[in-house]
């Protein structure tokens, strides 16, 4: 239930970002995974961000939806960055 709320939360806030971030930019230069939210591909999600919510963990960029996002990730990063590039390589897989 607490998974399923979360990825409300974070489709909700994409919503926001890519409805009041015009010609935002989609480069990997701005993050790793493209700057699509961490939380989001954990979660089994493509959540494209702007980036201006976003952290640095061991020397790399991470993006975020939303700070409750960030927030969550800086509580166990190393899980959630596992789930995140299983989601991420299953995708490139298709």
């Amino acid at each position: 239930m607490a998974r399923t709320f979360f990825a409300s939360v974070l489709a909700g806030a994409a919503l926001l970002v890519v409805a009041f971030s015009p010609g935002f930019a989609t480069d990997a230069s701005m993050g790793e995974f493209g700057g699509e939210c961490v939380m989001g591909l954990a979660l089994g999600q493509d959540i494209q961000t702007d980036c201006s919510v976003k952290t640095v963990y061991k020397g790399k960029t991470y993006c975020f939806g939303n700070e409750t996002a960030r927030m969550l990730f800086l509580k166990k990063p190393e899980d959630f960055l596992l789930q995140a590039h299983v989601y991420h390589s299953s995708r490139q897989a298709e």
